[in-house]
């Protein structure tokens, strides 16, 4: 595959990927304050989870590409 095609992709997916996680996100906090109304708060994201799953997604990412032949 194109590097270009290939960067495109991986973009695509992990847009798609923070998309979703920052609307679960919002929907917990909807579900945890019902009356409010607004922006979801800084502190519900996981940081140390989401900084994991990244590094997962970029080695897998690499031995597809064959970085490491």
């Amino acid at each position: 595959m194109d590097k270009k095609k290939m960067a495109a992709a991986t973009a695509a997916v992990m847009t798609c990927i923070k998309t979703q996680e920052e609307a679960a996100c919002f929907a917990q906090s909807q579900e945890q304050n019902p009356g409010k109304v607004g922006l979801l708060p800084a502190f519900c994201m996981n940081t140390w989870g989401m900084a994991g799953r990244s590094d997962q997604m970029q080695g897998r990412t690499m031995i597809q590409m064959g970085v490491f032949r």
